[in-house]
């Protein structure tokens, strides 16, 4: 696991940051002015399809230009910036290649840092304690509740995202995948498999985009 970088907290400011939005949320429900259900969904919407759309794109371009692909391993926030998305979020990237001998896994074991430039808002189960303490414990235990079973043969390696260094994970390109463009590429893309919880998807499957919480 790496531990390179102490977290800067922007913890201590990260959590009453969240109580914050949380007491504005429950006031505007509370008066009227938003719909619960609607927020919800809005939030859902965001977290599942708007924001992971910009990390499906880094992903499909690289799987289609290895040049870009080498220039995201070597200088993975001005590559990503290069497409048009920035942010404090994700000033300070670092892209994790998954290959057929090793799988990237991505937690923020003291606070819940995400890149939101490319993947949007964090889910609810990156951010609880169950997932940041038992990732690390029990890798493979957790990524089977997420219904990935790797290979006993290939090592996971799990990374601590911190305030200064936010991870993304470049996932395997799927086969059968040759001779589809970017836009195609980049629907097979989900959330999870740029998190490491997840794989993408396969040419003509029903999960496409869909993303599974873990048990």
């Amino acid at each position: 696991m790496s531990h390179d970088h102490e977290h800067d907290h922007a913890g201590s400011a990260l959590p009453e940051m969240d109580l914050r939005v949380r007491a504005l949320e429950s006031l505007l429900v509370e008066k009227g002015y938003v719909d619960p259900k609607a927020l919800d969904v809005l939030i859902d919407t965001y977290e599942h399809r708007v924001g992971p759309r910009n990390g499906a794109r880094v992903v499909a371009k690289a799987w289609a230009d290895p040049a870009y692909r080498q220039w995201l391993l070597d200088d993975a926030s001005a590559a990503i910036a290069s497409l048009g998305f920035t942010g404090r979020q994700g000033e300070h990237m670092v892209v994790l290649e998954n290959t057929p001998a090793v799988h990237n896994l991505v937690v923020c074991t003291l606070c819940s840092c995400y890149p939101w430039p490319v993947l949007g808002l964090p889910p609810v189960w990156y951010k609880s304690a169950p997932y940041r303490s038992r990732v690390v414990i029990d890798p493979r235990g957790v990524l089977a509740e997420f219904g990935v079973e790797l290979p006993a043969e290939v090592e996971l390696r799990v990374w601590d995202s911190t305030a200064e260094v936010r991870y993304l994970v470049l996932p395997m390109r799927p086969p059968g995948t040759e001779n589809m463009d970017e836009a195609a590429l980049a629907e097979l893309v989900t959330r999870d498999s740029m998190i490491g919880t997840g794989l993408p998807a396969t040419p003509g499957s029903s999960a496409t985009r869909t993303q599974r919480e873990p048990a």
